[in-house]
């Protein structure tokens, strides 16, 4: 029996713009999403019935059932067919980083080939699962505008290959707590992302004020270029010119933290 896998590769956001609230609930905002070479690992086969099992160090902050959005994009692709899933999940959730989104994007690619089912089937399920899913589903350096989920890809050849470090402090920042924290003040559009910033970190800090120490601590690592926040929180990350630099400042990570020394796609 063929087992596929697909890796759920970890969201950046490596600027975010805030522009207004929309009449949907959702927030008009302008970000360039950027994917590291790792995340979860999503392995799965065909099957009787349509099962998850979860494993690795976050298993156990996976929620169950109908708020699985794993589960949910499976059975929003589901035709007449089941599957076997397996999910070890590597990063941690409600951290700013794709979590269950990138996920749900991981199930899509790998159930649409496991079920013979077009791309484009999970292209339009997608926007209806979560704003960031659609970006995950990509997984590749674009710019996001709407609530996230309308999509132009954009050529940054410098940034691939980009070492990285992914820090957290291991507090869940749900989305949507940090979104109606934000003070609704337009700062204005999105144009070079090094010249970008996050709106949502204030919103964040004051919810998780680790994160104004996190993002000190990188900003004090040698080497460290770009230093943000990702997403909505609580997950900050350095930009390094080498692999040595990043792994210096990988070794000296707090331990309390997690980490993650990965590479930008």
């Amino acid at each position: 029996m063929s087992v596929l896998a697909e890796t759920a590769y970890a969201k950046l956001n490596l600027a975010l713009h805030v522009r207004g609230k929309r009449a949907d609930g959702y927030h008009d905002i302008e970000t360039i999403f950027a994917f590291c070479e790792n995340g979860d690992e999503l392995s799965g086969e065909n099957a009787d019935e349509l099962s998850l099992e979860v494993t690795g160090p976050f298993a156990a902050d996976v929620p169950a059932g109908d708020k699985n959005l794993l589960m949910k994009a499976a059975r929003a692709l589901k035709r007449a067919a089941d599957a076997k899933l397996r999910l070890t999940k590597h990063l941690p959730a409600s951290s700013g980083i794709g979590g269950g989104s990138a996920d749900a994007a991981a199930a899509l690619r790998l159930l649409g080939l496991l079920w013979g089912i077009d791309r484009s089937v999970a292209e339009r399920v997608a926007p209806l699962l979560g704003a960031d899913v659609p970006a995950c589903l990509l997984s590749q350096t674009c710019r996001g505008s709407g609530s996230g989920s309308d999509l132009t890809p954009v050529e940054l050849p410098e940034i691939a290959g980009t070492p990285v470090l992914l820090v957290n402090p291991r507090i869940p920042l749900p989305t949507a707590d940090v979104f109606a924290r934000w003070d609704g003040v337009d700062r204005g559009p999105l144009g070079d992302w090094r010249e970008g910033r996050n709106d949502l970190q204030a919103a964040a800090t004051a919810v998780v004020p680790a994160i104004a120490e996190m993002l000190s601590w990188l900003e004090d690592r040698p080497g460290a270029d770009v230093v943000r926040m990702s997403g909505s929180g609580a997950t900050c990350f350095a930009l390094f010119g080498n692999e040595t630099e990043r792994d210096s400042a990988a070794a000296a990570v707090p331990p309390e933290w997690w980490h993650l020394a990965t590479r930008l796609r």
